[in-house]
């Protein structure tokens, strides 16, 4: 009698199991998968990505995140329109320049998030080469690579101050602050938390360096953007709002709680400097997202006069190949509330 309940006892047990396996899969494929690519490298900024997933905020939102690291806003923003991802991180002028340049391209990108509401470039010199006012940089030789967001927006911060002609040298970015370092060239643009702790790792010491920043000389330039494809928004706008939810979510972590936020990004790269990262993340923080101009238009959200004034100035800079219309480049329909999105009351 028993050994007659044995093989009925394991076809019930492979049943069971079975219907476990199949329950398993039914359960994630409620949540809605999201390839996100970052403009640049995982370092500190990245952390306002990563920290929400390791959180497992994405994931109370039924949503199923990968973060890849990148490398500069223009690639994202043609990853992004070419559907290999379906949203990301990059620079709202290179966002601009694909809308002006690709007018009948089927899935152009749209902004849906304001993060560095203050662009993040600057111009980078020695003090010792006497570079006071950016009428200084008259005459002399800038270096950035060709796609650096603060090279393409030069002639913007050159007309503001009434700088006269410069001579550009091209380098690959690892090259760009050692050339500086070494007086191949009298200044440099670059990011403010990335170029000032690059020379400082090739042995500047941050009083030897003059800075100017961008938004500090006229140039109110939006930064970077989150931004998603026209097709995933058309197909799945509930899961962009509740990316933005549990982003706006972490990022209330990650300005609270800075060394905590770059454990996370040391977890997803080892090989990274935490006290360096930390440092680069409250530089971005209190350079480009927590500043005056975002406390006042509200974190993630955008003044449209001002976003209109970027989008003529950019389509002269950049020369592109008809005017940017800031109505298409923005959408403000998925942000959180702005209860939600009321973050700065955080104590750092």
């Amino acid at each position: 009698m028993t050994c007659s309940l044995l093989p009925r006892r394991g076809f019930i047990a492979a049943a069971l199991a079975a219907v476990f396996a199949l329950a398993a899969p039914l359960a994630h494929a409620q949540e809605t998968p999201i390839k996100f690519q970052l403009d640049w490298r995982f370092e500190g900024p990245s952390a306002f990505f990563l920290l929400p997933a390791a959180k497992g905020y994405y994931k109370a939102e039924k949503l199923s995140v990968s973060v890849d690291a990148g490398n500069g806003s223009g690639n994202a923003v043609n990853r992004v329109a070419s559907g290999t991802y379906d949203m990301g991180f990059a620079d709202l002028a290179a966002l601009m320049e694909f809308h002006a340049n690709n007018p009948t391209a089927p899935n152009k990108p749209v902004a849906v998030m304001m993060v560095y509401n203050n662009t993040p470039a600057a111009v980078f010199s020695l003090k010792k080469a006497g570079i006071k006012t950016p009428a200084d940089l008259a005459g002399k030789k800038l270096g950035a690579p060709v796609f650096d967001a603060g090279r393409r927006a030069f002639p913007i911060f050159q007309k503001a101050n009434g700088v006269g002609t410069v001579n550009w040298v091209s380098m690959d970015p690892p090259l760009r602050e050692t050339m500086l370092a070494r007086g191949d060239v009298d200044a440099i643009t670059g990011f403010y938390f990335t170029s000032l702790l690059n020379l400082e790792a090739r042995g500047v010491k941050a009083e030897d360096v003059a800075v100017m920043m961008y938004p500090q000389h006229g140039v109110k330039l939006y930064g970077n953007v989150i931004i998603a494809s026209e097709e995933f928004l058309k197909k799945h706008p509930d899961a962009v709002k509740a990316f933005l939810r549990a982003f706006t979510k972490g990022a209330k972590d990650v300005i609270a709680d800075p060394k905590g936020a770059i454990a996370v990004v040391k977890e997803r790269d080892g090989i990274i400097n935490a006290a360096l990262e930390e440092r680069r993340l409250k530089l971005a923080i209190d350079s480009a997202i927590a500043t005056p101009d975002a406390r006042a238009e509200g974190f993630g959200d955008v003044n449209l006069p001002r976003l209109a004034l970027m989008a003529s100035q950019v389509t002269d800079a950049f020369s592109t190949k008809s005017r940017i219309d800031a109505a298409a480049v923005w959408n403000a329909g998925y942000l959180p509330s702005a209860a939600e999105r009321n973050i700065f009351a955080v104590k750092k």
